[in-house]
């Protein structure tokens, strides 16, 4: 064998150019692969998370609870944000760098000849960490889709499928229900499978029906409903919780944070009530409404980068107590860019429009983004080169007391954060 990378970096670039393609959909590869590395249940107890938003907030919802619980947990999510040893937490800290590496060897010597992409490679070395943790439970966030995805290698005890809307339709289909059939693929025959909405595509429950699975399902099977300001209460048939809101905020992270719980309550051996207010309280993930205060000028950061991650931003912003506000929005080139903008028509609001890096996957200028927003209320709003360069125009147009709202994919809130950093 050709002598192997040294650092993470070059393991992360080496990686990328395993596979032709960035995105392969399939099982077979990636197993015959988990095969040779003797892959088995990476815990005692897994639940797996899918969906279309919410996926990475009910993860750190139930990460948090478990370890309140006691449990040694571990959580494997993507994408990152600034380091890729974000998506591979174990006992509550990101996996180091030497561990990574072993991990990448491990998986590079066991593959042999077989192509993997950037996401499966990561996968089978997150899986192959956990396995040797000795984990009480492990919580795995589905990457694309569900049914094809790397991650449903593994039968997990409890399946999550927070929400399903229109996004990456070139692998999943031109609306709800094809994307639902696929998402519905992590569901096991006999086995709970918690929908974290209340209108779940009909395609979600004739799945569950035809494989036995117990579909548990939000506003049917567990409710979730304010009690003041500060507390809510989660309840199923003969059982209830009084809660803290959650830390993450948006009125949306009750409904994952209800998911959450529901998941927990459905293992074999779930953890103690009061773990759930502990947790709730506990959980923490960057890039979602992250507000970060800079002069005065609350700078909310936030990944929500389709139509209906934007009707939940929308909805938060009119919340929030008036404040003049800038939006500054950056969106890969596959993303329904018009969408995401209509979702905050009727709002007192000016758009900065940004490109994304020249480098960035999918990524595409300002000139192709205003372009694709020509007819829409942002069409005529500041244009800049990069997130950077919109986040410092907004910030000089803001007055102590205003906002900034940062959003549309993982990239544009990775580079607000780095320049939000290294203008402190």
């Amino acid at each position: 064998m050709a002598s192997l990378p040294q650092t993470l970096d070059d393991w992360l670039a080496y990686i990328e150019q395993q596979h032709p393609r960035s995105i392969d959909m399939g099982l077979e590869r990636v197993r015959t692969v988990a095969d040779a590395l003797g892959l088995g249940r990476p815990a005692s107890q897994v639940i797996t998370v899918g969906g279309t938003n919410g996926k990475g907030s009910t993860v750190a919802f139930i990460e948090a609870i478990g370890r309140a619980a006691g449990w040694r947990v571990a959580a494997y999510t993507s994408p990152h944000l600034l380091r890729y040893n974000e998506r591979v937490r174990i006992d509550g800290d990101d996996a180091g760098d030497e561990q990574l590496i072993a991990a990448f060897v491990a998986v590079e010597q066991a593959r042999d000849d077989v192509p993997l992409t950037y996401f499966e490679f990561g996968t089978l070395a997150a899986l192959w960490l956990f396995q040797q943790a000795q984990l009480d439970l492990a919580v795995l966030e589905v990457g694309l889709g569900g049914r094809l995805d790397a991650v449903n290698l593994v039968d997990p005890d409890v399946a999550v499928i927070t929400t399903v809307d229109i996004d990456h339709v070139d692998w999943l289909g031109p609306d709800r229900e094809s994307i639902g059939r696929e998402k519905a693929g992590i569901a096991r025959a006999w086995k709970p499978l918690v929908l974290g909405e209340i209108d779940s595509p009909s395609s979600v429950l004739r799945h569950a029906y035809a494989i036995g699975a117990n579909a548990l399902r939000l506003g049917s099977d567990f409710f979730q409903e304010a009690i003041d300001e500060q507390h809510w209460r989660w309840r199923e048939v003969g059982a209830e919780l009084e809660l803290p809101n959650p830390s993450l905020a948006a009125p949306i992270q009750r409904n994952n944070a209800a998911a959450a719980i529901a998941a927990l309550r459905a293992l074999e051996t779930p953890p103690p009530d009061a773990a759930f207010a502990e947790g709730i309280a506990a959980a923490r993930l960057p890039g979602r409404l992250q507000v970060l205060v800079r002069d005065g000028v609350d700078i909310v950061v936030d990944v929500g980068h389709n139509p209906q991650a934007a009707r939940e931003l929308a909805a938060w912003l009119r919340a929030q107590p008036l404040a003049p506000t800038q939006l500054v929005y950056a969106a890969l080139a596959d993303k329904d860019a018009a969408g995401v903008v209509a979702a905050f028509d009727g709002l007192d609001v000016r758009w900065h429009l940004a490109g994304l890096e020249p480098d960035t996957p999918r990524g595409q200028d300002v000139a192709a983004l205003a372009g694709r927003l020509a007819d829409t209320a942002a069409g005529s709003g500041r244009r800049h080169a990069t997130v950077a360069e919109a986040l410092a125009s907004a910030r000089g147009d803001a007055a102590a007391g205003s906002r900034i709202l940062v959003f549309g994919s993982f990239h544009t809130a990775a580079e607000a954060l780095r320049a939000l950093r290294s203008s402190e």
